[in-house]
């Protein structure tokens, strides 16, 4: 059984959505659920993870997750989890990472169908030559993330253009 809950953030609303074993999916800039919305008891964690990182007071998520790819997106999506808060690997460095060094597009692939942004950071991803890239719910969700976490990260990489996006 899926269950559902949507959260605000400073990106928009976010909608969660856990099955028995974790967290499946994160959409940024949700259509938010009319009326109230009491996350269900699985999600309650999540979002109250996901409201801590948003203040810069998490740098670890430590969730169940259950993502659904093919063992290359999974092998990817695992890699993403180690790199640490307030980093950045290009996605070469990540190919090498799972021990396929010629498969930098397929990371990029791979990112853009991470059903788990922000909590597995396809975010921290860039291009070789230390330009941004892409990313699925925009680049300047991407910009936002990173200056975010450079903000509340003495070792982290300052990022141009770190204002605040509005809801």
């Amino acid at each position: 059984m899926m269950l559902t809950t949507t959260i605000p953030s400073p990106l928009g609303p976010i909608l969660l959505s856990a099955d028995e074993r974790g967290l499946t999916s994160i959409r940024i800039r949700a259509t938010a659920a009319a009326g109230g919305n009491r996350p269900p008891d699985c999600l309650r964690e999540p979002a109250r993870q996901l409201a801590a990182y948003f203040k810069g007071e998490l740098k670890t998520f430590r969730l169940d997750l259950h993502p659904e790819g093919t063992e290359f997106q999974l092998a990817v999506w695992r890699e993403l989890e180690k790199i640490p808060y307030g980093t950045t690997l290009s996605y070469g460095e990540v190919a090498a990472r799972i021990g396929r060094p010629a498969a930098a597009r397929a990371v990029g692939g791979a990112n853009g169908r991470n059903p788990l942004p922000i909590v597995v950071p396809c975010h921290r991803v860039i291009a070789g030559d230390g330009s941004l890239g892409g990313y699925t719910g925009g680049i300047d969700i991407k910009r936002f993330l990173l200056a975010l976490e450079a903000e509340h990260s003495p070792s982290a990489k300052a990022w141009p253009d770190a204002s605040r996006m509005q809801e």
